[in-house]
């Protein structure tokens, strides 16, 4: 058959023994580009249209305006992407080495950073590998005589339902925290599909492994997951240090700790975690800059500091007002000590730092002098009663269930 593209055969003309080969490769391709699995499922995410509108009608989308503004074409790839007939999900591990969960926990003199955001950005690399990806299946089209599939890939970065289209290409099963779990992995891993016109066959969904464990529910810090697989992202410490453009609510700023970008405490005492692996990605280790740092250091950076050092990171994008504004919270969290109150009242004399960010500084040096006084008053030992409850049985459980990485 002649490979001009006038009369290259259509994708529909591949037959099912043709099409269950393609599959096949396609996963292949997909571990060769550095993919820890890859499934496959239609496009039917009818199921998940009700769930979607009560959660948005419950305002658990907060300022996330843009989860509202397509509709219900988040269930609908097909309309996202017209001729879409399969969604081809690909998982990437980031678990990065030397985690040190509980070392950066127990010491409220340090920043927590969600692990995922260490190192570098993954959005542009995940794409560029599917994109690579569709290459490869183009190309296999073009030597069976087909013309090119029509194929866009997605990472984080259109109207899609990620989790539920992983869930239901047979990646994981979809635990009560809402994020994905595999039996073999846990949920340290990116999500990124590749919509394609290709009828190719489908996966098997894989059965729920939560049974009757609520160990996110009763560890999150700002009790946020309402209920078994329902999160109101508007109390989410990941939306509070990261999305949330304005001043963090007061009632969360104490459970928020040390936390100054996202969350990881939902994964910690998780215990499907226990076996999962390391990333073979080395750019998604944790930047020297990042790993285990001193609040005091993180808070004195200039804006020109804070954008060299995170360039190329997911952190950069929430700006250096942002940042500042985080580490406030979590220096007003930490025990009492002068130096902390130097820098809070130094950087709020800042050019740098504008009345939002103020504010918070205010309520940090506020927080430091109330615990002064009662550590003079009652003899209070600062270290040791910093940390919630919460965070103290996080601490032991990362310490007991995630040796390797507490």
């Amino acid at each position: 058959m002649s490979d001009t593209p006038s009369q290259l055969a259509t994708p529909d003309s591949l037959t099912p023994t043709q099409l269950g080969a393609l599959a096949l490769q396609i996963k292949t391709w997909g571990q060769e580009l550095g993919f820890a699995q890859i499934g496959i499922c239609d496009t039917d995410l009818s199921k998940e249209e009700p769930k979607l509108q009560q959660w948005l009608e419950m305002g658990y989308h907060g300022e996330m305006g843009y989860m509202a503004n397509h509709g219900m074409m988040r269930a609908r790839p097909h309309e996202l992407h017209p001729g879409t007939k399969r969604v081809i999900t690909a998982r990437m591990n980031y678990l990065p080495p030397e985690a040190g969960f509980a070392c950066n926990l127990k010491d409220p003199n340090l920043g927590y950073i969600s692990r995922y955001a260490g190192g570098r950005d993954y959005h542009k690399m995940i794409r560029n590998r599917l994109k690579k990806l569709g290459d490869r299946i183009e190309a296999e089209l073009k030597l069976l005589g087909v013309d090119k599939p029509n194929s866009r890939p997605f990472v984080d970065s259109a109207p899609i339902l990620e989790r539920p289209l992983a869930d239901k290409a047979g990646l994981g099963w979809t635990g009560k925290h809402s994020l994905l779990l595999n039996q073999d992995a846990g949920s340290w891993f990116f999500l990124g599909e590749l919509l394609i016109d290709l009828p190719l066959p489908v996966d098997i969904p894989v059965a729920e492994g939560c049974n009757t464990c609520v160990a996110c529910i009763k560890s999150c810090p700002t009790n946020a997951i309402v209920e078994p697989y329902t999160v109101d992202g508007s109390r989410c410490i990941s939306y509070l240090t990261i999305e949330l453009q304005g001043a963090i609510p007061m009632e969360f700023r104490q459970a928020i700790g040390n936390r100054i970008y996202g969350c990881d405490d939902c994964q910690l005492v998780c215990p499907v975690n226990a076996k999962a692996p390391l990333t073979e990605e080395s750019d998604f280790h944790t930047r020297p800059s990042l790993k285990q740092p001193q609040l005091l250091e993180l808070f004195s950076w200039s804006e020109a500091e804070f954008l060299k050092l995170t360039e190329g990171s997911p952190i950069r994008r929430i700006g250096h007002g942002h940042w500042l504004r985080n580490i406030a919270v979590a220096l007003g969290n930490a025990p009492h000590s002068e130096a902390s109150i130097t820098a809070l009242e130094a950087r709020k004399l800042s050019n740098e730092v504008d009345e939002m960010v103020g504010e918070h500084i205010d309520w940090a040096l506020e927080q430091q002098h109330q615990k002064l006084q009662a550590a003079h008053s009652l003899g209070l030992n600062e270290s040791a009663s910093s940390l919630s409850r919460k965070t103290q049985r996080i601490i032991r459980s990362v310490e007991k269930g995630l040796t390797r990485d507490a």
